[in-house]
C-alpha cells in the first residue's frame, strides 16, 4: 500500500507498478523478449494477447449489458 503513497518519478513510471518498472527497464524487457521468441514470434504473440484483451473487454460489456440472474 505504501508504494502506491507518493511514488517519484512520470505519471507512466507511477502507474506500472508504483515505480518500480521504468520506461528503460520496459525496454530491457522487450529486447530481451526480442531475443528469445524473434521478430516473427513476438508479432503473434503480441496479436493474440491483443485478441485475448478484445475478447474480455467485449465479454465484460455483455455482462454489464444482460446481467444474469441467480437463483
Amino acid at each position: 500500500m505504501g508504494a502506491f503513497r507518493g511514488a517519484p518519478g512520470n505519471p507512466l513510471e507511477t502507474i506500472m507498478f508504483g515505480g518500480k518498472i521504468g520506461p528503460l527497464e520496459l525496454l530491457v524487457i522487450l529486447a530481451i523478449a526480442l531475443l528469445i521468441f524473434g521478430p516473427s514470434k513476438l508479432a503473434d504473440l503480441g496479436k493474440g494477447l491483443g485478441e485475448g484483451i478484445k475478447n474480455f473487454k467485449n465479454s465484460m460489456k455483455d455482462g454489464e449489458e444482460n446481467p444474469e440472474k441467480k437463483p
